[in-house]
């Protein structure tokens, strides 16, 4: 396609927020708007504001100010238009379709996670133009080293490990803190490994409890008097408590130890990105709008080995990118007396 034909953009970010979606925004409207003379709008709440035709028009003074803000200036939601429940849910993707060439819209671009690229790939089939962004604290995204959004919350849950450190010790506890990741161990794995974790659980490995017992053991056998357990949430454990409830219930029971849990939550997802954050989801954006004025549409953004790609979107979505089991961090761990609870 050729550059001048591109006029109007539209931006959305889908999904639950994460730090580091405004520093895209910025990224891609900035560029779009002083490189390429671009015309900008955003739509309000994921893609929701693509069904109901709630945007707002993005100048440039609209975007300074936003690069280290968190959360994200347009709102997000967990819409999926193609997901039919009612005989109502059928006529949203033709509305999305009706509203993009009602604006007159070049190409859309769709920041989020696995599911936002799904939704994104089944709307370039349906005739729109469409590159995704990917970003979640998660990191899962298949097809690129990293998303924006897995720095920041790495930073905070390895700062909440260094803080327990100290009580652990004081007291002689085990102190077992649980991150996010329902199917992917990356923040668990990442905040382990920087906070000094001595056991670390994530669900693509199997653990046992006898082999968390058995290390906790261990380490009192040895003159050490505490244990720091990082523990994704998304591990094998009975749904009507936490998996740090779990693990603390069953260590006590097993071992006479004081065992304390803290879940971090939500923490994890909020406040400024950091600024490994802010250039990643720069990079993302601004190549972004280089590739809608290249015409590259049905595609994502990608990092592999710090040079910025694009892949097919249909090659993305329902995959994810999971810990393998000889991942690099996972086999150095292990050399220096870390426990997955697998041994």
């Amino acid at each position: 396609m050729n550059q001048a034909k591109v006029k109007r953009i539209g931006i959305l970010t889908a999904g639950g927020d994460c730090p580091g979606l405004n520093a895209a925004i910025r990224g891609v409207g900035k560029t779009a708007i002083v490189e390429y003379g671009m015309e900008v709008i955003g739509f309000s709440s994921g893609y929701t504001g693509l069904i109901h035709k709630q945007y707002v028009e993005l100048k440039e003074k609209d975007l300074s100010g936003i690069l280290t803000l968190g959360g994200t200036i347009i709102g997000t939601s967990r819409e999926k238009p193609f997901k039919i429940i009612t005989e109502e849910d059928n006529e949203k993707p033709q509305l999305i379709k009706q509203n993009y060439d009602d604006l007159g819209l070049d190409c859309l671009v769709c920041i989020g996670g696995n599911g936002t690229m799904k939704t994104a790939h089944l709307l370039s089939k349906i005739g729109l133009n469409v590159i995704g962004i990917p970003k979640t604290i998660d990191n899962d995204v298949w097809g690129t080293d990293m998303t924006f959004g897995f720095d920041s919350a790495v930073f905070i849950a390895t700062e909440a490990v260094d803080r327990l450190h100290s009580t652990a010790n004081s007291h002689g506890r085990v102190m077992i803190v649980e991150v996010m990741g329902h199917n992917a161990g990356w923040i668990a794995l990442y905040a382990g490994m920087a906070g000094g974790g001595d056991i670390i659980l994530i669900p693509e490995i199997q653990y046992s409890m006898k082999c968390v017992l058995n290390k906790i053991r261990e380490r009192y056998t040895n003159n050490k008097p505490y244990t720091i357990v990082v523990v994704a949430e998304g591990i094998d454990h009975p749904k009507n408590m936490s998996a740090a409830r779990y693990l603390s219930d069953s260590i006590q029971d097993k071992l006479d130890v004081e065992a304390r849990e803290t879940v971090l939550g939500y923490t994890q997802r909020g406040g400024s990105p950091t600024p490994m954050d802010r250039i990643l989801a720069t990079r993302y954006g601004a190549y972004a709008t280089e590739c809608i004025a290249r015409g590259k549409f049905g595609t994502m953004v990608a990092v592999i080995k710090n040079e910025l790609t694009t892949l097919p979107l249909e090659e993305v979505g329902g995959k994810m990118r999971l810990v393998d089991h000889d991942h690099e961090l996972v086999l150095k761990g292990r050399r220096m007396g870390v426990s997955f609870g697998d041994d």
